[in-house]
């Protein structure tokens, strides 16, 4: 299933203040037939290969939002995998078809056998998700999956779809899990993912053929209101230059629009215990409301409020931050393993 491999053994640093180093290793292969890339914190390259004795007790798994490009939450996971004492892989998996992908790899699997009908679309990502744990991990591996945005929807839904997974506790940031059309977010570009977002395409085209150097710097200035923007942000930004990636972008965020309407609580009842929201005070997608109603509707549930400030899309500047807050969050958990 792999086609290729980048930056293999290839240790990165944590970030500025730490003098470890820590071992990432960047894949892409094909997953359902589609360009996915996957970013892996720690030694463990291969769990199915490698001998059990040597096998970690648990996988932290990264479910992202849109754009799901892995490298935005580069330093999020390397973050994470530290805060974690580097016990424990950290892994995230990219949204089918989001990721450009190398020279020599297309965006889909020249094949005949078409493994799913509609990989790109809100439904084809859950199964893409399921269908790389079922390839890449051990069925009795525990579970640590952390969802953001519209990845914690894709979270709850893999839960649904697949009990079988030894999922000990998911945790759900900033959650897109309903109304996503009425957000005010929602309401705002609803019209145009819908109806219009074919137009967007050949601007998108036309930028493509700018230099690197000038793609840098007109995403540099886009990012140009954070205090201290993530350099992995600025370097992944420049896959949505690509008009492939942007149409799997929007035509995932188009359907998030027509489909993520009701909450599904029903399984939240059912896995409460293992559940963990953290919502934004002052999100335009998953508004506060949003937050008072599920708070509401489940007060014995781990339902927390943002006290701190952090934007929706945190992985722009506050990946260290957040991470830090849910390496203290799980103590409890990794204790008892």
């Amino acid at each position: 299933m792999t086609a290729d491999m980048r930056g293999a053994g290839e240790a990165e640093s944590t970030g500025p203040g730490s003098e470890e180093q820590v071992p990432l290793y960047e894949e892409f292969i094909y997953c359902c037939g589609a360009a996915t890339q996957v970013l892996k914190c720690g030694p463990w390259k291969d769990l199915l290969e490698s001998e059990s004795k040597t096998l970690p007790r648990l996988l932290f798994l990264i479910i992202p939002g849109n754009p799901g490009l892995a490298g935005y939450y580069r330093t999020f996971i390397r973050a994470l995998y530290h805060g974690l004492n580097r016990r424990y892989p950290v892994w995230i998996v990219s949204h089918a078809g989001h990721c450009k992908p190398p020279n020599g790899m297309g965006m889909t699997e020249d094949t005949d056998i078409k493994e799913l009908e509609d990989v790109f679309g809100l439904h084809g990502q859950i199964e893409h998700k399921l269908d790389f744990l079922r390839k890449n991990v051990p069925k009795d591996m525990k579970l640590v999956l952390i969802g953001h945005s519209i990845g914690c929807y894709i979270t709850l839904e893999m839960m649904k779809r697949a009990s079988e997974l030894q999922v000990v506790r998911s945790v759900l940031l900033f959650p897109t899990i309903e109304r996503m059309a009425q957000s005010p977010q929602g309401k705002l570009l609803t019209p145009v993912l819908c109806k219009l977002r074919y137009i967007l395409y050949m601007p998108v085209y036309l930028l493509s053929f700018l230099p690197e150097r000038v793609k840098t710097s007109m995403v540099r200035f886009v990012l140009r209101g954070l205090k201290y923007p993530d350099e992995a942000s600025v370097v992944t930004s420049l896959n949505l230059f690509s008009v492939d990636c942007v149409a799997n972008v929007l035509y995932m965020a188009s359907q998030e629009m027509m489909k993520v309407v009701e909450r599904d609580s029903t399984t939240i009842k059912q896995n409460l215990k293992k559940l963990t929201f953290y919502y934004g005070v002052a999100d335009n997608w998953c508004p506060q409301q949003y937050f008072e109603e599920i708070k509401m509707d489940f007060p014995d549930g781990d339902i927390r409020l943002c006290e701190k400030g952090i934007r929706h899309a945190f992985v722009l500047d506050a990946s260290r931050e957040v991470a830090a807050m849910i390496t203290d969050w799980l103590q409890d958990i990794l204790t008892r393993l």
